[in-house]
């Protein structure tokens, strides 16, 4: 029996799992030390440690973005006085063939500069102190015509609402009001700041003058020192763009300093006529108003002798509004083609454009140095655009078709005619 058992309980029990192989230690490199088992790869042999030009494009990164905010903090503390030397640049390029003259002559550069600098700086005192002039005779005026005023403006509110108002009671409530003396304190305040505003605005004029003065006494040394960086081939189109810069600002301010004397002289001839006081400073603000700031400026500078016309007489008011319109009417259609046809060739509207975009970008600033930069870029890009002869269409002003002949016969003629010539050039 015991025998059988022993069978049975061998053939019940489950056969044992083969034994799994014994595992094999991986081979150990030649820099492992021993005993150490190295780092299995993951993910079938694929390395997972860090690029080695990583860490080094990560400092890049951030020198590059550390530059970027040095760049525009240094830019925007430094943008005053980019403005000033570009104000500079373009004074210079304006008086740049007057200097070149007098030096043609046997004259030094640095001392034809002065004398040209010393003629525009008396020039624009000259204009500074006659408008002075009017706005503080018409100070004096309206102090000593306000006891006049006051009494008619009682007198109308007395009859009109039936009070008792005194001029004495009026101006002891004035005197002795709490917003009167609070502006006091505040226009006591402001002196600081005027004062400061008006030393800054020296500063930055003795700046402008000062870069403008070099620029202009030492050009041609400033030229060769910015060509002698370049090859050849651009030194030549950097001195072609500076010579078109030169005659286009040279000759935009000319045309208009001319086209303002005409306009100042034309004026003053009206004011003296109707007795307008302060007939000189008015014709010469006028005549540089109007020239100086394109389409609009006419009408801008006419406001201000018509207000003192109509404090004369309101008749002489409208005088000085239709000679404003006649006068700009005769300047535009046939004064000024033939002044500035040479010198700055672009239309009125691009003109108009170019000084509403040059205000936005720069203000006042732009506004000056928007037409003579726009004509000098349209100078330069011309001599790289190639134009053809435009067929004579009535859409582009030319002579009316003639009967029976279609336009696309016409057009099917011209681009014959041209590959005839094309073909003849090329033989």
């Amino acid at each position: 029996m015991a025998p059988n058992d022993n069978t049975a309980s061998d053939a019940e029990s489950p056969i044992p799992p083969p034994a799994s192989p014994p595992e094999t230690p991986h081979a150990a490199s030649p820099g492992t030390p021993a005993g150490v088992l190295p780092r299995p790869d993951a993910g079938g042999g694929r390395d997972d440690r860090m690029p080695r030009w990583l860490p080094r494009a990560m400092v890049l990164a951030l020198g590059l973005v550390a530059c970027f905010q040095l760049g525009t903090w240094a830019f925007h503390q430094l943008i005053g006085l980019l403005i000033n030397v570009l104000i500079a640049f373009f004074l210079a390029l304006a008086v740049e063939p007057a200097v070149s003259r007098m030096a043609d002559r046997g004259m030094r550069r640095g001392l034809a500069t002065f004398l040209v600098f010393f003629a525009v700086l008396i020039a624009s005192a000259g204009f500074v102190v006659m408008l002075g002039s009017i706005l503080a005779g018409q100070i004096i005026d309206i102090v000593d015509s306000f006891p006049q005023y006051l009494d008619s403006v009682i007198n109308w509110i007395n009859l009109t609402f039936h009070t008792e108002l005194s001029r004495v009671a009026v101006q002891d409530s004035l005197l002795h009001s709490d917003w009167l003396q609070r502006y006091v304190q505040n226009s006591a305040s402001g002196v600081l700041d005027v004062s400061a505003t008006v030393l800054g605005g020296l500063f930055r004029l003795l700046t402008i003058f000062l870069f403008s003065f070099y620029f202009a006494a030492d050009g041609p040394r400033l030229r060769r020192a910015l060509c002698s960086v370049l090859p050849p081939a651009r030194q030549a189109e950097v001195l072609r763009a500076w010579e078109i810069a030169v005659v286009k600002t040279g000759g935009y301010l000319y045309s208009r300093g001319l086209m303002a004397l005409i306009s100042g002289v034309a004026h003053y001839i009206l004011l003296e006529i109707l007795g307008v006081p302060y007939a000189p400073a008015l014709a010469m603000w006028v005549g540089l108003v109007s020239q100086f700031i394109p389409t609009i400026g006419t009408y801008l500078a006419g406001a201000l002798p018509m207000l003192i016309a109509f404090t004369v007489d309101p008749w002489y008011a409208l005088w000085v509004l239709g000679f404003v319109v006649i006068y700009q009417q005769f300047e535009n259609y046939m004064l000024q083609p033939k002044l500035t046809a040479r010198s700055v060739d672009i239309h009125p509207a691009v003109a108009f454009g170019s000084v509403v975009a040059g205000t936005a970008l720069l203000g006042a600033v732009g506004a000056l140095i928007a037409i003579p930069a726009v004509a000098t870029l349209q100078a330069f890009l011309g001599a790289y655009v190639k134009r053809y002869d435009v067929m004579d269409t009535p859409s582009v002003g030319g002579r009316p078709r003639r009967p029976g002949v279609p336009l696309r016969g016409q057009i099917r003629r011209v681009l014959r005619r041209d590959g005839d010539d094309t073909g003849r050039t090329r033989a």
